[in-house]
C-alpha cells in the first residue's frame, strides 16, 4: 500500500514542481545518508574512549561487542533490501531515523544500565551484552537501512546522469562525513558524551522522519515522470550502457563482477572502520598527538572531493572496473602510509592522499555499479546483499585492527592484511566486466 500512485504523490505531486524533482531527490537522499552518521564508523569512533572509560571496558572487548553487534545488523540487511523493494523509501526511512533515536538515547545511558544489571551477569559479560544490543541496533538502523534506502531512491531518479548526479550527493556526503568527528568532538566538549548523543536522537527521531515523510518520494514513474527528466543527450552519446536485462539476486551474485565490486568495498569498510575506530590509539602509538588523528578527516575529504568530482561524471562514460584500478591503488597507497606513519613525518600526507582517493571513489563506485549492471527492478534486494557485505567488512576491521596491537604492539599486521588483499583485488577487477555487455 505505502507505493501506491495516491501515496506517492502525497502531499503534492513532484510532476508540478517547476523543475525536475530528482534534483531535490540528491538532496534528500544525500541528507538521508548524513543522518546515519551516528551509526557510522566515523561516528562512533569519537564515543568510543568515553566508553571505554565509563565502563571499564577493554578496547578490544569494545571492539568484539562492535563486531558481534555489527555482524547481526548485517544479517538482515538483504531483507531491508526487500522491504523497501515492496514498500517504498518513506516507512523504511521513518522507522531507521525513529531506531536510531531511541539506539542513541539507549547508548547514553549505558553506564545507568550498568548498575541496574543483576550480580551474576555483571562485569565482562554485562558490558558485552549492553554494548552488543546497542550496536547491534545502531549499525543497523544507521549505517544499514538508512544509507541502503536513501541511496537507493536517489538512483531511481537518474539513468543516463547517474554518475553525475550522484556526484554531487558524494561531495556533500565526504564534507559532512569528514566534518562530523570535529562535530561530535564539539558536543561531547560542551555537553558531555552522554547529552551529545541525546541531541543527535532529538534530531534523528523527531526532524528528520517528518522531512521524510513530506519530501522523500520512489520511482519517478509513479508521479508521471521519466528518469533524467527531460534530458536529451546527443546521439552520439545515446544507449551507452543499456540495461538489457533485470538480474535477480540470484543473478547477480553468479556473475564475477558482483563479487569483485563487492568485495572491494567491502574491503574498503574494513579498512576504514579499523582505522577510524582506533584512529586516536594509532596515532598515539606512532607519537603523534589526538588533535592530528582528528584533523585528518578534513584534507582526507578534500581530495576526496575532488576525486569525486573528478570520476562522477566521467563514469557515465567509461567502464566502472577502471575506477576499481584507480581505488585499489588509492587504497594501497593509504596502507603504507599507515605501515611507515611512525618511520617518516611526510608518510601522514601519504596516508591522507590513499584515504582521500579511497573514500572519493568508494561512493561513486556503490552508486552507480548495480542499477548499470543489473537494473532496477531488484535493487533493493542486490544492493542490499552488497551492503551486507560491506557491513560485515566494518564489523571485522576494528577487532583485527585492536588484535593487531595487542599481540605485535602495532597495526603493522593489520596494515599488511590489508596490503595484501587490496592487490589481489585490484588485479582481479580485469575479469570485472558489465554483465549487460554479453547481452548486447
Amino acid at each position: 500500500m505505502f507505493k501506491s500512485t495516491s501515496f506517492a504523490n502525497w502531499p503534492f505531486n513532484p510532476a508540478k514542481i517547476p523543475f525536475f524533482y530528482g534534483w531535490a531527490i540528491i538532496l534528500l537522499g544525500t541528507l538521508g545518508i548524513t543522518m546515519s552518521i551516528p551509526g557510522q564508523t566515523m561516528g562512533v569512533s569519537t564515543f568510543t574512549d568515553s566508553l571505554i572509560e565509563s565502563l571499564g571496558m577493554t578496547r578490544n572487548e569494545l571492539s568484539f561487542a562492535y563486531m558481534c553487534g555489527t555482524i547481526t545488523s548485517a544479517t538482515f540487511l538483504t531483507w531491508v533490501g526487500r522491504k523497501y523493494d515492496t514498500h517504498g523509501v518513506r516507512p523504511i526511512a521513518i522507522l531507521s531515523s525513529v531506531g536510531m533515536a531511541i539506539t542513541l538515547v539507549f547508548l547514553s545511558q549505558v553506564d545507568v544500565i550498568q548498575g541496574l544489571l543483576p550480580s551474576f551477569i555483571s562485569g565482562t559479560i554485562g558490558n558485552f551484552i549492553i554494548m552488543y544490543i546497542g550496536f547491534a541496533s545502531l549499525r543497523f538502523t544507521g549505517q544499514g537501512a538508512l544509507t541502503l534506502v536513501s541511496r537507493n531512491m536517489m538512483m531511481k531518479w537518474f539513468e543516463k546522469r547517474r554518475g553525475f548526479a550522484m556526484g554531487f550527493a558524494n561531495v556533500i556526503t565526504a564534507l559532512t562525513f569528514s566534518s562530523a568527528p570535529v562535530f561530535f568532538e564539539m558536543l561531547i566538549s560542551d555537553y558531555g558524551w552522554k547529552d551529545a548523543w541525546v541531541i543527535l536522537a532529538i534530531i534523528s527521531g523527531l526532524c528528520f522522519p517528518l522531512i521524510v515523510l513530506l519530501f522523500f518520494r520512489d520511482d519517478p514513474e509513479k508521479s508521471g515522470l521519466k528518469p533524467d527528466g527531460n534530458f536529451i543527450e546527443k546521439a552520439a552519446k545515446k544507449n551507452r550502457f543499456p540495461v538489457v536485462q533485470q538480474y535477480s539476486l540470484k543473478e547477480a551474485m553468479g556473475t564475477t563482477a558482483f563479487w569483485v565490486f563487492s568485495l572491494m568495498l567491502t574491503m574498503q569498510a574494513f579498512y576504514w572502520t579499523g582505522f577510524t575506530f582506533n584512529i586516536v590509539s594509532i596515532f598515539e602509538t606512532d607519537n603523534y598527538a589526538r588533535s592530528t588523528a582528528i584533523s585528518i578527516f578534513l584534507p582526507s575529504s578534500v581530495i576526496a572531493i575532488i576525486v569525486t568530482l573528478s570520476v562522477s561524471s566521467l563514469s557515465d562514460y567509461i567502464k566502472l572496473k577502471y575506477l576499481l584500478y584507480v581505488m585499489g591503488i588509492g587504497s594501497i597507497t593509504a596502507i603504507l602510509g599507515l605501515i611507515y606513519l611512525d618511520q617518516r613525518h611526510w608518510m601522514l600526507y601519504v596516508l591522507i592522499l590513499g584515504n582521500g582517493i579511497m573514500l572519493g571513489l568508494y561512493g561513486v563506485i556503490l552508486s552507480v555499479t548495480w542499477p548499470r549492471f543489473y537494473g532496477k527492478l531488484h535493487l533493493g534486494a542486490i544492493s542490499g546483499r552488497a551492503v551486507t557485505f560491506i557491513v560485515l567488512g566494518s564489523a571485522v576491521g576494528p577487532i583485527v585492527f585492536s588484535e593487531s596491537l595487542a599481540i605485535t604492539g602495532s597495526y603493522d599486521g593489520a596494515g599488511w592484511l590489508c596490503f595484501v588483499l587490496f592487490l589481489t583485488l585490484t588485479i582481479a577487477a580485469k575479469w570485472a566486466n558489465n554483465p549487460q555487455e554479453k547481452l548486447r
